[in-house]
């Protein structure tokens, strides 16, 4: 007999997914330079799902009061079940992300920003500088992500040795069983960007 958790899973299996991708930078938001942070996750979200998604996208400065807002309507009217942020998440006096994503969330979940540190410092001493936190929202999961397109793709696919193995698992394998767990769709993966852990039912 299936479980209701898996019933519920094959009644959204084929279901499309909202995600919500916010790039928070003063300069980008005025036109200054080109944001490439949205671009970025389009990207690698094209390459890494295999669920159907629906992109709400937000560009804004690094003002709290406009993040919180921001996360508050992708969650509550646009019924974003996903949300990635990219900014904003150093030390620097105008870096607000994590306390406004802290401020609207409702769980704390503290191993996804454990986690994009751990992969950083394989890369940059400076990964320690960085205040990446994830919470839930409602039936939401909440991401904040690195500033750089490179960066981005490290934390949410992990590392790969020559052979293409995994050395360090990225925070998205973690991700659709996060998302069943709160009751968002459910999600598939390409296994050759990012291989996707669910437990095996008993």
């Amino acid at each position: 007999m299936l479980s209701l958790t898996r019933l519920t899973n094959l009644k959204t299996i084929h279901m499309t997914i909202k995600i919500g991708l916010v790039s928070i930078s003063d300069r980008a938001s005025t036109g200054v330079y080109e944001d490439k942070g949205i671009p970025s996750l389009q990207e690698w979200l094209g390459r890494a799902l295999i669920t159907p998604f629906a992109l709400e996208t937000r560009l804004i400065a690094d003002e709290q009061s406009q993040i919180e807002s921001t996360l508050i309507d992708l969650v509550d009217v646009q019924s974003c079940s996903l949300i990635l942020t990219t900014g904003g998440t150093g030390p620097a006096l105008r870096d607000v992300t994590p306390e406004a994503t802290l401020n609207i969330g409702e769980k704390e979940m503290p191993g996804f920003g454990e986690q994009m540190r751990q992969i950083s410092l394989n890369f940059v001493p400076t990964a320690i500088l960085s205040r990446q936190v994830a919470v839930v929202r409602k039936q939401c999961l909440i991401i904040n992500l690195p500033g750089q397109p490179k960066a981005i793709a490290q934390t949410l696919e992990g590392l790969k040795d020559g052979a293409g193995e995994i050395k360090v698992h990225g925070i998205f394998a973690a991700v659709p069983y996060c998302l069943d767990l709160i009751g968002a769709p459910y999600i598939e993966t390409n296994e050759a960007i990012v291989n996707t852990f669910r437990p095996k039912s008993k």
